[in-house]
């Protein structure tokens, strides 16, 4: 049977596995990071409503720079940071994922390098490689902030092309100091100039403020978004970025053609016209999150402090034990690979205390 390392792939790609979580048949799924709230009727029969009109048009391309999505994503982003984004600033792909790819194929690439700090989001090493990117794993911390000196000197010495810090940070769920990005942006133009791409993808459930603001007067600086979490449509696959003008330019040189179909920016479209709704299931997220990272403490547990999503619970001197003894119990968490810890998204309250109670008893038993 032929298998992937037989055929003639690039090097680097031999011996690598695809990204992926476990997708396992169990009463409570908490291991992606998705919002457990369904859409709302309302937004439902919108999105019915507008997919409907375009699919009336389907026999025509989609509007490939997507305008009015762009349009109506700035004034989401105006809105909820108090930051004013014009369209011209702002652009969409399929997920998050595809504006990382594309920035990477844009400012990365062969001969470059991309710098992040580990552990982090597996999939901006996993798109360098798949863009031909070198990866360089950055320092962290014990507690999981950014080694701020070490990494000036990581910069400093290696010149990345491309800077990625995340905030909140997947799978910690600690967010960034707005004066460590800006002192990782002064050492980034120092060294090269590289552009800095600031991943918030979770910023919507965070104790802190967006680090948009910061786009101000810095062109090499990005902010990368997603409507999979916060808005509750990871099924939709639409993320975007906010950067200068130029930025938005440049991306548009390794788009593909009509990237984004009517279909989506029609959904997508819909779900901005409910965004007071589905902030409001944020909130309620936030407060389920925070009840959970106190009832884990009250269990003799350590927590990583979350401004996410999700929470990072250990330490665990069997991590995989625990795991399996908490999915035995019908709940399954995410086993990130991150020595001693495990990390659970907040999910209904029915939900989190089904999780805390299998918690509680993977505890006893082992």
């Amino acid at each position: 049977m032929t298998k992937i390392d037989d055929l003639p792939v690039r090097d680097e790609l031999r011996g690598q596995s695809p990204y992926g979580a476990p997708q396992l048949d169990v009463p409570v799924q908490l291991n992606t990071n998705e919002n457990p709230y369904p859409l709302p009727e309302p937004l439902v029969a919108r999105i019915a409503e507008r997919v409907a009109d375009a699919a009336r048009q389907l026999n025509r391309y989609p509007d490939r720079d997507a305008v009015e999505l762009r349009a109506g994503l700035a004034a989401y982003l105006t809105d909820t940071t108090g930051h004013t984004v014009t369209k011209d600033q702002v652009w969409a792909a399929n997920g998050s994922n595809e504006v990382l790819q594309q920035l990477l194929q844009t400012f990365g690439g062969p001969g470059r390098t991309a710098i992040g700090f580990e552990p982090s989001y597996s999939m901006h090493a996993l798109i360098a490689r798949g863009t031909g990117t070198g990866w360089i794993s950055g320092p962290r911390n014990e507690d999981f902030t950014v080694d701020l000196d070490a990494a000036r000197e990581a910069i400093a010495e290696l010149r990345p092309h491309v800077v990625f810090i995340c905030s909140p940070n997947n799978p910690t769920g600690t967010a960034v100091e707005a004066d460590t990005v800006l002192a990782l942006y002064e050492a980034a133009q120092a060294a090269r100039p590289s552009l800095v791409v600031v991943d918030e993808a979770y910023v919507e459930f965070s104790h802190r403020d967006s680090l948009l603001p910061l786009l101000e007067g810095r062109p090499n600086l990005v902010v990368s978004r997603t409507m999979s979490k916060a808005f509750g449509a990871a099924g939709l696959r639409l993320g975007y970025l906010a950067a200068d003008p130029a930025v938005v330019d440049a991306v548009q040189l390794v788009r593909l053609p009509y990237h984004l179909s009517a279909v989506t920016q029609a959904t997508a479209l819909a779900c901005l016209e409910h965004t007071d709704t589905l902030l409001g299931y944020v909130e309620q997220l936030k407060s389920e999150r925070d009840r959970l990272v106190v009832a884990l403490r009250e269990l003799g547990l350590d927590v990583t402090d979350s401004d996410a999503n999700f929470i990072q619970f250990g330490r665990f001197a069997d991590t995989h034990a625990v795991w399996q003894s908490i999915l035995d119990r019908g709940v399954l968490v995410r086993d990130n690979g991150v020595p001693g810890w495990l990390r659970v998204t907040a999910g209904t309250p029915a939900e989190n205390d089904a999780f805390l109670a299998a918690v509680s008893a993977a505890i006893k038993e082992l």
